[in-house]
């Protein structure tokens, strides 16, 4: 009631006022496909996925509503194909804008609905969905999620549910979400299988080189020093050369056969140089049992152990270990004084 002119005048005020409306249930299915794309050296964990949710909700007022339905896409940067959302199975008109799709739609008077929002979208490396657009704790009433894919070795991000069921598929994996009354921060992610990553691996490698190297030299030294061979400081940067040849070899081939078949190839081919020369150094038999032995461990095996992440240190640590102790067992009777000695008396020969 205003006055105006000396007179009082009522007045009616009609405001729009825009509430959030809780859903009471949600049933989403989300397919994915695996699809590895190379460039370069590089491999990327490209994607599929068809995602389908069914959203119930309720007219909380005792009159006829409009309802905003609003669905947030993944990324911005992504294709998307066969975007739709329907209410009671009537498909609704669409209005992109920025990172989601709104839809309008009339709900009467303590009605119940049925909202279905789906598409077909493509990513690279990780999928999540999210239960709000802020950091807030959210609040989901019998929710049910169903993740399937067509492949393994998926991970979860940090800082996302686990799923409460998994179950092995012929074609791959069942995910599945399952709550009455979840109050969560977290989100529902997937981060897709990593293929072995031919240059990084070979660049780790080649790192771990010089680790290789010294302990390959450490038990030739010490197998020459037991059997009374002299090996001039010369002979060591041969092998040195034959040795790394695994490395520059592997660098460069990754590049033109698979991973695992350069890995081959180099080993096989810094083995032969290394024992085709300490044939001709001393004799076959040190060349091809002790030296090719100890290459074999020391530069084949160890470098192996890169293709298995999170194992590398583990397997080093032990196999440094185990040489440890071999070594210990075959020296601990050994008077190293007389040893020396006797190997530094030993007359020079011509060959």
């Amino acid at each position: 009631e205003v006055e105006e002119n000396g007179k009082k005048i009522k007045k009616t005020e009609i405001r729009d006022v825009t509430s959030w409306v809780p859903l009471d249930a949600s049933q989403i299915v989300a397919d994915f496909h695996i699809d590895y794309r190379q460039k370069g050296l590089l491999w990327f964990s490209t994607y599929r996925v068809a995602f389908a949710g069914n959203y119930k909700f309720q007219n909380p007022t005792a009159e006829e509503r409009t309802f905003t339905i609003k669905l947030p896409l993944p990324a911005k940067q992504a294709v998307y194909d066969g975007v739709e959302i329907t209410l009671d199975e009537k498909p609704l008109a669409l209005d992109f804008g920025g990172t989601e799709v709104t839809a309008h739609a009339r709900l009467g008077p303590n009605a119940a609905g049925t909202v279905r929002a789906a598409y077909r979208s493509q990513g690279q490396d990780n999928w999540n969905y999210k239960f709000s657009n802020g950091d807030e704790v959210s609040r989901a009433k019998d929710f049910h999620f169903l993740i399937k894919t067509d492949f393994s070795g998926f991970d979860f991000p940090e800082n996302s549910l686990s799923p409460t069921e998994k179950r092995e598929t012929p074609q791959g994996w069942e995910l599945k979400w399952d709550y009455q009354n979840l109050v969560s921060g977290f989100n529902v992610a997937l981060k897709m299988p990593q293929k072995l990553q031919p240059g990084p691996l070979a660049g780790r490698i080649s790192y771990f080189a010089p680790v290789s190297l010294f302990f390959f030299f450490f038990l030739v030294f010490i197998l020459s020093t037991l059997r009374g061979l002299d090996l001039h400081p010369m002979n060591y940067f041969f092998l040195a050369c034959a040795f790394f040849a695994f490395h520059l070899l592997l660098a460069y081939l990754c590049d033109h056969v698979s991973i695992h078949a350069a890995f081959a190839i180099s080993s096989a081919v810094s083995i032969l140089l290394v024992v085709s020369y300490l044939r001709l150094v001393v004799n076959g038999r040190f060349a091809l049992i002790d030296a090719g032995i100890a290459q074999l461990i020391y530069l084949v095996l160890f470098s192996y152990a890169f293709f298995f992440e999170g194992f590398t240190g583990l397997a080093v640590t032990i196999g440094a270990i185990l040489t440890l102790f071999v070594v210990m067992q075959m020296t601990g009777r050994i008077r190293w004084g007389e040893k020396f000695e006797s190997v530094a008396m030993k007359p020079a020969t011509l060959r």
